[in-house]
């Protein structure tokens, strides 16, 4: 690693995490197939692995966790359908329109305070179609929720908005792309979130340090479609077991470790505290939004500052930056980010 890197405190996101030398080494020797035939034997056993896991029937391995979105939502809403989600959700807000672009889907999204889901407001904006009137096909929650600040949304929540999809049949998904930092903060088992759900999206490029890849699992059925949804877009690839053994190294060393990430959070949260632009209160994973509406900094400016000073942020708002802690961040790291934060 350069000097530069070393000096460089890089908070922007946990996607910028590097394959270890343990992971490189698993990827290097991955036993191989033509998975658009079916035949890597690395990338079955991943999908099998995590739709396990998460409680369902089948997995299918994907470039990217917005590609399992989108995939996923084109199998649960037909064409001119509707997808309800919140008005900063990953899947209608980050995905270049993908859901429109691609599957002619639209959207109508609720707007939450304080970024927590209310399953009696999202059961009040189904629509059950009929006459000149879209029908609602599915719903996507995130959990964690990214923009409000990695939140967990309730499991009671979660299982409330179930039992509302359900009576009112309608799909639910799942981006959870950040699922595993549920897990480990609140110890519910990944199965039990996974079966409130009739598709769930999991990454492995963030936290977990894997270099590309996410998971969609669901029923036998649906991943049938999406495996067909998935060629379509472009992303069937052949020799993948060598990004799948870096997913399976990622579960067997990586999964636990994700409780560092979080302790690393608080502790940049509660240095900050003081200065009123962090809550430590809602920093529940390993993400820490610093809110500057009480300060003279607007984000951008705020976040080029701290870049001149070497730790590097995101603005999300006019006036909101977020901090992403990570695997490639040390403790030392975190105190001197802490201190250049402080300062400005």
């Amino acid at each position: 690693m350069s000097s530069h890197q070393q000096r460089v405190v890089d908070l922007r996101s946990d996607t910028v995490t590097r394959p270890t030398q343990g992971m490189r080494a698993a990827m290097a020797a991955a036993d191989v197939g033509d998975d658009v035939y079916g035949e890597d034997p690395t990338v079955r056993a991943l999908e099998d692995r995590v739709a396990g896991l998460l409680g369902h029937e089948a997995g299918l391995f994907l470039p990217t966790a917005t590609m399992a979105n989108q995939v996923a939502v084109q199998a649960l809403v037909p064409h001119g359908g509707e997808l309800l989600c919140a008005d900063d959700a990953h899947v209608v807000s980050y995905e270049g329109g993908a859901a429109a672009v691609h599957g002619g889907i639209t959207t109508r999204t609720w707007h939450s305070p304080d970024g927590f889901i209310d399953p009696a407001t999202i059961a009040g904006m189904i629509r059950t179609g009929g006459g000149f009137a879209l029908r609602t096909g599915a719903i996507a929650i995130e959990q964690t929720a990214n923009l409000p600040g990695g939140i967990i949304h309730p499991l009671d929540r979660l299982t409330a908005l179930h039992t509302v999809a359900s009576r009112a049949g309608v799909a639910l998904h799942c981006d959870g792309a950040r699922l595993w930092h549920a897990h480990i903060t609140t110890g519910t088992a990944l199965d039990t979130y996974g079966r409130q759900f009739d598709t769930v999206a999991v990454c492995l490029s963030k936290g977990l340090g894997a270099p590309a890849g996410a998971v969609l699992a669901g029923s036998h059925d649906l991943i049938t479609d999406a495996r067909r949804l998935r060629l379509r877009a472009g992303g069937a690839m052949r020799q993948a077991g060598v990004l799948a053994a870096a997913g399976r190294y990622a579960l067997d060393h990586h999964l636990a470790q994700l409780a560092d990430d979080h302790d690393r959070a608080r502790n940049l949260a509660n240095a900050l505290a003081f200065s009123g632009i962090v809550d430590p209160g809602r920093v529940h994973t390993n993400i820490v939004l610093l809110d500057l509406t009480k300060t003279r900094w607007t984000a951008p400016a705020f976040a080029a500052a701290a870049r001149g000073r070497g730790v590097l942020l995101v603005a999300v708002g006019p006036q909101q930056v977020r901090a992403v802690t990570h695997r490639d961040v040390t403790n030392e790291q975190i105190m001197h980010a802490s201190d250049v934060l402080q300062h400005l």
